[in-house]
């Protein structure tokens, strides 16, 4: 039997959430766009759903925009914010996913100029930072609410209530936190908010944008009058079911979090002093540790694993044959070496306290073997 810690890349779907997908796609197959009786259910369907996912972000189901994703809602953001045109100033992070990240960049790349803040050692990115970034020409803001790689939960609150002040866009990636964490978008005094159904127990292929009403954002896709014309294309009612049923689920947190830290004990206990538990002394969603084995090979560690039956990730990515250290990792200021000795170990709402003790023990006898000297 396999151990999945894999679980910020994508999660297994919830049999409540799996019962609502197979319903729907075997009896509400109607176009939600049509008036029959068939597309009525189907806009049934859509709408509750809507309102079941905007109750997980404290909004109305009207400031919900159902996307193919995380990666579509966070570019409908930042590319819909800056749909004008013409060249501004965007404040952003060094530690940003890549759909919100190399939005950024081609953004830049048309003639717009960018402030990148750095994170602490913790992964924290300083709000005051981020408010001190911000100049006459700053017209969009945007900042994760919890970091992919580490978990490390970012002061995003803070920096809503000041951009809000100063009337600019502030744009939340909050795909990770989503299902983990509490969110309030009135509390957050964000603009816009993505988040993506497969980090929480959903298929793959569905995700929102949280539009505050009111809002003027020109439509990413275009083509149709669906989703109050911020979204063209016939809606996928299935997967929306689902996402809704996957938003209804009850809170997980508590128990994550516990067995995040019984992990953690575990691991400190068997590897002693050789690691560090990066984050570990601020805000985390509760189901990520990211671990640093000095001078071991991540990449070993995690084919080692797998081999022994737990997929994990490192967090880096790979370039023309060769894995590069995180650039997240970088950013917060650890050396290449150290990146490369860095793994991600993230839970889910499935995970046992046998697996993560299972895991701990592999370590502690897979560790020594994966040392570079």
């Amino acid at each position: 039997m396999r151990i999945y810690l894999d679980n910020n890349a994508t999660t297994a779907i919830h049999s409540d959430v799996l019962a609502v997908l197979d319903t729907s796609l075997r009896d509400v197959f109607g176009n939600a766009s049509s008036i029959h009786q068939e597309g009525q259910a189907a806009r049934r369907v859509i709408e509750d759903a809507r309102e079941s996912v905007a109750r997980l972000l404290g909004a109305t189901a009207r400031e919900l925009v159902f996307t193919s994703g995380g990666t579509e809602s966070n570019n409908a953001a930042i590319f819909g914010a800056s749909a004008e045109g013409g060249r501004f100033h965007i404040v952003t992070t060094a530690i940003e996913h890549p759909s919100v990240a190399e939005a950024v960049r081609s953004l830049e790349q048309r003639g717009c100029t960018v402030t990148r803040v750095l994170p602490s050692r913790s992964g924290v990115v300083d709000a005051e930072a981020v408010l001190a970034a911000i100049g006459p020409e700053t017209k969009l803001v945007t900042v994760m609410m919890a970091n992919n790689e580490t978990g490390v939960v970012q002061p995003v609150a803070d920096i809503g209530q000041a951009t809000r002040e100063r009337g600019m866009h502030f744009h939340v990636d909050a795909v990770q936190a989503a299902g983990k964490i509490p969110i309030d978008v009135q509390s957050l005094r964000c603009d816009t908010l993505a988040i993506s159904a497969h980090k929480m127990h959903a298929p793959k292929g569905i995700g929102a944008l949280y539009v505050r009403r009111g809002l003027s954002m020109n439509a990413h896709l275009v083509g149709g009058a669906q989703e109050r014309r911020r979204r063209a294309g016939t809606e996928n009612v299935p997967l929306a079911a689902a996402f809704g049923a996957a938003a209804a689920l009850p809170s997980a947190t508590d128990a994550m979090a516990a067995l995040r830290d019984r992990f953690e004990k575990n691991v400190r206990d068997g590897v002693a002093s050789d690691i560090t538990i990066n984050g570990a002394d601020v805000a985390r969603i509760p189901n990520t540790s990211n671990i640093t084995f000095h001078d071991a090979d991540g990449e070993g560690i995690v084919i080692a694993l797998d081999l022994s039956g737990v997929a994990v990730s490192t967090g880096s990515a790979c370039s023309s044959g060769r894995v590069e250290p995180s650039g997240v990792l970088l950013a917060m200021g650890m050396s290449p070496d150290e990146a490369r000795s860095t793994v991600r170990f993230s839970l889910s709402r499935f995970t046992t306290e046998e697996e993560v003790d299972r895991v701990g023990e592999l370590l502690r006898e897979l560790i020594p073997r994966c040392r570079r000297s």
